[in-house]
C-alpha cells in the first residue's frame, strides 16, 4: 500500500513546505493544557500492547465506535485487547472525514514507523508490529515525551490533591520534561451537584481547614492554590456549561452556603450567585499570584445515564451545549474584576464553534499592555480540534484579533500519544499562512512569516505562562 503520512502531509505548496520546515517542524512542546496522569508519569509506566495505550482511556475513539456499531464489550468492556483493537482498526480505517483518521495515522508513523493508513485488511501485521516494539521496554511514558519534543507540560488537578507525584517526578528527575499542575476547583464550584458536600468535607480536610461557614471555603480555597504555587502551578482551569453572573450580598450567599452544606433546597439562582461568587473570588487570586484563568464552557456533560451510571465519566457521551448568550454574563463578569484591577490574565473556550467570533471581539474589550493578547481565544477545543475546527477559530482570530499573539496548540488528551496533533497543527497553520502568501494577501517575507509561526506554535505560550 502507498504511504499515507509523507514528508508533505497537508502541506499543498512549495511554500507551506518550506513554511514547515524551517520555523515549525523543530519547535518543542508547550502542552499547557492536558489530561495525563501524573501517577502514570512519575511511575514511567510500560504498556502492554497497542491496545492499552490507545484504547484504555480514549473517549474520542469510544465515542467513534459506538457510532459504527461496535458491541460496548469491545470498547469498555472486558474483551480481550486485540479483539479491541482489530475493532478499532475496522472502523477508523473507513472514517472518511473524521479527525481521528489522520491522528491515528499520524501516532503510527511517528512512533511505530509505520506509514500506511490502519484498517482491517493491515491491523494484524499493525498489531504485531506495534507490539513487538512496546514489547522492547523503551517505550515507557517519558519515552513519549521525550521522542515528542515536549518541553512543558500542564496536567488538571483538583485542589484536594496532595500533588505527590508531582514532587516526584521533580525531586527525582524523572524526565527531563517540566511536568507541573493546574488547579481544577469545580466540584467546590459546583454547589448543585450531588456530591457537593461531601467534596466539601474531603477539602477540608486536604486544606485542614474546618469549613462551615463560606469565609472557611474562601481559606481552603486559598490554602489549596498556595499549596499548588509551592509545587510550580502556573494556571487554574475552570469547566461549566454557561457562564454564571448573579451578584448577591455576602450575608445571602452565607445562608446559601449554609443551606445546602445542612442538606437544604436552594433555587438555580442561588446557586448562580454562589458560583458568581466563588469564580471572582478566585480570579483575584489568580490576579495577585500572576496565575492564568482558563475558562472552557459550551459543553453539556454525561447525557447518556445508562451509560453513566454503568460505566462512569468521561465515555464519550458529552456534547455541544448550544449557542446561549455567554457574552453579557461573561463580559459583566470580566468588567467587575478589570474594574478593581483584578483582572486576571485569561484562555476562553467555548465548545460551541458559532461563537468564534463572538468571544473574538470580546476578548478585544480587555486587552492591556505590557501583555500580548491577556485575554486569549484558546485553542479549537474538543469537538473542534479537527482540520476546519481549527483553521475557522484561526481565522476568526486574525480577523478580529491579533493572530501573532495567539498561544496556539494543546493536546486536551489523557494519551501520551496524542503528540502528533501538534505537529497536525502546525502543518494547518503553515499550510494557511502559505496560501494567504500565495494569494498575494501577504507579503512573502519569511523574517516576519517564520517569526509568526515560531510565536504561534512555541515562543507566545513560553512568554505568557513565564
Amino acid at each position: 500500500m502507498k504511504p499515507f503520512i509523507t514528508d508533505d502531509f497537508l502541506l499543498g505548496s512549495d511554500k507551506a513546505k518550506k513554511l514547515y520546515n524551517d520555523y515549525a517542524k523543530d519547535l518543542p512542546i508547550i502542552d499547557y493544557h492536558c489530561h495525563l496522569s501524573p501517577k502514570e508519569i512519575a511511575e514511567d509506566i510500560r504498556f502492554d500492547n497497542i491496545a492499552d495505550i490507545w484504547l484504555s482511556h480514549d473517549h474520542y475513539k469510544w465515542r467513534l465506535m459506538r457510532a459504527a456499531g461496535v458491541d460496548e464489550e469491545f470498547i469498555t468492556g472486558n474483551a480481550p485487547a486485540k479483539d479491541k483493537f482489530m475493532a478499532w482498526a475496522k472502523v477508523i480505517g473507513m472514517a472518511w472525514g473524521n479527525p481521528l483518521y489522520h491522528w491515528t495515522s499520524l501516532e503510527l508513523a511517528r512512533y511505530f514507523g509505520i506509514y500506511e493508513a490502519l484498517n482491517e485488511y493491515n491491523a494484524e501485521e499493525v498489531w504485531n508490529k506495534t507490539n513487538e516494539i512496546l514489547s522492547e521496554g523503551s517505550m515507557t511514558a517519558t519515552y513519549f515525551l521525550k521522542n515528542s519534543n515536549v518541553e512543558l507540560l500542564c496536567t488538571t488537578d483538583d485542589p484536594i490533591d496532595d500533588l505527590r507525584y508531582h514532587k516526584k517526578i521533580k525531586d527525582e528527575n524523572i524526565t527531563s520534561t517540566k511536568v507541573f499542575p493546574t488547579f481544577r476547583p469545580d466540584k467546590a464550584v459546583e454547589i448543585y451537584d450531588p456530591s457537593f458536600v461531601d467534596y466539601i468535607e474531603k477539602l477540608s480536610s486536604a486544606s485542614g481547614i474546618e469549613i462551615k461557614e463560606l469565609e472557611d471555603l474562601e481559606a481552603a480555597l486559598s490554602q489549596r492554590i498556595e499549596h499548588f504555587k509551592d509545587t510550580g502551578c502556573r494556571l487554574a482551569d475552570h469547566g461549566m456549561e454557561k457562564i454564571p453572573f448573579i451578584i448577591m450580598q455576602k450575608d445571602q450567599l452565607r445562608l446559601i452556603f449554609r443551606k445546602r452544606l445542612a442538606g437544604g433546597f436552594i433555587s438555580e439562582s442561588d446557586a448562580e450567585a454562589y458560583k458568581t461568587h466563588i469564580l471572582l473570588f478566585l480570579a483575584k487570586k489568580y490576579a495577585e499570584i500572576n496565575w492564568t484563568m482558563q475558562l472552557h464552557f459550551g459543553c453539556r456533560r454525561d447525557n447518556n445515564r445508562r451509560l453513566f451510571e454503568g460505566i462512569g465519566k468521561d465515555i464519550g457521551c458529552d456534547t455541544i451545549a448550544g449557542s446561549t448568550d455567554f457574552v453579557t454574563p461573561l463580559a459583566k463578569f470580566m468588567s467587575a474584576l478589570d474594574k478593581s484591577n483584578a483582572l486576571p490574565k485569561m484562555i476562553i473556550y467555548s465548545l460551541d464553534p458559532v461563537c468564534n467570533s463572538q468571544i473574538d471581539t470580546l476578548i478585544g474589550c480587555f486587552q492591556q499592555g505590557p501583555d500580548v493578547l491577556k485575554i486569549q481565544h484558546g485553542s479549537a477545543w474538543w469537538f473542534n480540534d479537527n482540520i476546519e475546527g481549527m483553521k475557522d477559530q484561526m481565522k476568526n482570530l486574525a480577523l478580529q484579533s491579533y493572530f501573532p499573539g495567539f498561544i496556539g496548540m494543546l493536546t486536551d488528551s489523557r494519551s501520551f500519544m496524542s503528540y502528533p496533533r501538534h505537529e497536525y497543527f502546525r502543518r494547518i497553520i503553515c499550510n494557511m499562512i502559505a496560501d494567504s502568501v500565495n494569494k498575494g494577501l501577504f507579503p512573502d517575507d519569511d523574517k516576519i512569516l517564520g517569526e509568526i509561526i515560531r510565536n504561534v506554535c512555541h515562543d507566545n505560550a513560553a512568554k505568557y505562562f513565564g
